[in-house]
């Protein structure tokens, strides 16, 4: 690695242009931020490069009543439970070609305005640091649909954990699958969740859900019908409920007080030189969750931090990435690169409760 060949462009620009994409990503787009990440975890250092997920199964017992001069009876503890691992690293990196090189020199020598130079000389920058904020969300909506975090169509080793969702929390439908509008009956699938979650003493609050579960939703001839009777209306065989889909989230706030959260994302990767797209949300999938925070970003510094390279330039981004900036001979080459330990982990998992309306009911509750 050498130092770069556009040195003093550079160094008087990378810094305030790392910054600015970093703003321009993880500005707000009608309130909401573009990644869901970003509004339900914190970010949070890890020294020894490991993260670990915490799970208490906490109970609330009422204090016994005893008289004076008594022993007061002992209670049982409650159960924690630790999955902890490694944090991967992730990274990505661009470079300028020969042939780019020589039209950017053309462009410098041709005195063009030095903002058009610049916009060219630095356009593979958002890629790479995007790139990164794509693999969080991809891991994340992953883990938070199925309990087990995937890194799908990575060049890498890849990442694969089971979070672990509790048994006891995960729920299937019932006789009649949800694909059957007549005759399924996902509020009532939906229900036993809900009858779990008090059995826990633990109040759900949201629910997330995919646009292939939305539709079925929307289709079926139960939830429509709940539908009309909240509104009051009157259902005749000339007069049927049309098929749903905004709506549909006023039905569970109406009947359980639950905030509906649409997970539509496809993550673009590449591997090999051949581009794809994939889902990272588990298909037919509802997620119900207890709480605002699910858990953290947990992050470390990436080794060349501390080792940085000869004649490479370094700037920090968002923290935990590290963007840099350098050259290469033979062939010629000037490369922008991104790189990060950074892992995505719920916590409190104990207070999450998964319905798969593909599958019959994973379990008897």
């Amino acid at each position: 690695m050498e130092k770069s060949l556009y040195f003093e462009f550079v160094q008087k620009y990378f810094p305030q242009l790392v910054t600015s994409v970093v703003e321009k990503i993880k500005g707000s787009v009608n309130g909401l931020r573009p990644y869901m990440y970003n509004q339900y975890l914190t970010k949070k250092f890890s020294a020894d490069g490991r993260w670990a997920s915490v799970t208490a199964e906490y109970t609330r017992v009422a204090a016994d009543v005893v008289s004076m001069d008594s022993e007061l009876p002992l209670k049982s503890r409650d159960k924690i439970a630790t999955v902890e691992g490694n944090i991967p690293k992730s990274g990505m990196k661009l470079y300028i070609s020969e042939k780019e090189l020589k039209d950017l020199d053309s462009m410098i020598a041709q005195n063009l305005p030095e903002p058009q130079v610049v916009q060219n000389m630095f356009a593979d920058l958002p890629r790479c640091i995007q790139g990164i904020y794509e693999r969080i969300e991809d891991i994340f909506l992953s883990e938070l649909s199925s309990g087990v975090a995937l890194a799908s169509r990575s060049g890498g080793t890849g990442v694969r954990f089971d979070i672990g969702f509790l048994e006891k929390n995960k729920f299937g439908h019932g006789t009649s699958d949800w694909t059957n509008a007549d005759t399924a009956t996902p509020l009532d699938d939906i229900q036993k969740v809900y009858d779990q979650a008090m059995d826990d003493q633990n109040t759900i609050t949201t629910a997330f859900l995919d646009d292939y579960t939305i539709k079925l939703l929307g289709n079926s001839k139960q939830v429509r019908e709940q539908f009309a009777f909240n509104r009051g209306l009157v259902i005749t065989a000339e007069s049927k409920v049309p098929v749903l889909s905004d709506q549909i989230a006023s039905i569970f706030e109406d009947k359980w007080q639950t905030k509906l959260v649409r997970v539509s994302k496809t993550i673009k990767t590449e591997l090999n030189g051949v581009k794809g797209t994939h889902n990272p949300w588990a298909k037919g999938h509802i997620t119900f969750t207890c709480y605002d925070n699910l858990g953290d970003l947990v992050w470390t510094n990436v080794a060349e931090v501390t080792r940085p390279v000869a004649g490479v330039t370094y700037q920090a981004a968002d923290e935990f990435i590290l963007a840099s900036r350098y050259s290469t001979n033979d062939p010629l080459r000037e490369f922008t690169n991104s790189q990060a330990m950074v892992i995505p982990i719920l916590n409190n998992v104990d207070a999450i409760y998964s319905l798969s309306m593909l599958k019959s009911k994973y379990f008897d509750h």
